[in-house]
């Protein structure tokens, strides 16, 4: 049997370029999970979320010095979370969207947070972060699944030819939207609207998804 010219069978190749679409989760599909819990337990200072504070992981300092002095426990936070459901119109624009793209959700929430908010949303695939958890089912620590993940993972999928577009709502989103090929805000602060006034804005589900379809090749 003759062996195959590999020279020759290679330059014959020719690459797809696939579609990709990376969202956040909180504010985008669902509501804010900080939000909530401040609204259920009354500790106003909560409520400053990725929208107000550009830097992550002082935000997530602050946050868990608040729940340290209140002594709250992940229980209470996850019985708030099971209560949520996703913001209008937010089932029906992912299924459609999986329907017609490959989806990854790019959030920077908590696999102890998002369990039962995934399959109120039909388990779409997710990258997040964990918690580490004492005993006494107190949050001890935010465990990264990677610094500045939005980004990379971004920047990796590119790397396996993949065309990406990104939309997301708060600053912590600005790394993954500024290296995706095409992005998009989706109901962003006044202030990252005019920060970034050269990026397009959406409103509703109906606009980010003519968005995305209409990026098409």
């Amino acid at each position: 049997m003759r062996p195959l010219s590999h020279g020759r069978d290679l330059a014959s190749l020719s690459y797809a370029v696939m579609q990709i679409v990376c969202l956040d989760l909180e504010g985008v599909l669902v509501p804010e999970i900080w939000i909530a819990f401040a609204e259920k337990t009354g500790v106003e200072e909560l409520k400053r979320t990725t929208r107000d504070e550009p830097d992550y992981n002082v935000l997530m300092d602050y946050r868990l010095d608040i729940l340290r002095t209140n002594d709250f426990t992940l229980s209470q936070i996850q019985e708030v979370i099971d209560s949520l459901d996703p913001l209008p119109g937010a089932l029906e624009f992912l299924s459609e969207l999986r329907g017609q793209y490959e989806v990854i959700l790019l959030s920077d929430t908590f696999r102890e947070f998002a369990s039962p908010l995934m399959s109120k949303l039909n388990f779409p695939t997710l990258f997040c972060h964990e918690l580490k958890v004492d005993s006494d089912n107190r949050i001890e620590s935010v465990l990264l699944r990677l610094e500045d993940h939005k980004r990379k993972t971004v920047q990796y999928l590119q790397k396996l030819n993949f065309e990406v577009i990104a939309s997301g709502d708060s600053y912590n989103d600005l790394g993954m939207l500024k290296t995706a090929d095409r992005c998009i805000l989706f109901n962003p602060p006044d202030s990252l609207v005019t920060e970034y006034s050269d990026m397009a804005v959406a409103k509703n589900y109906a606009q980010l998804l003519s968005f995305i379809t209409t990026s098409a090749p």
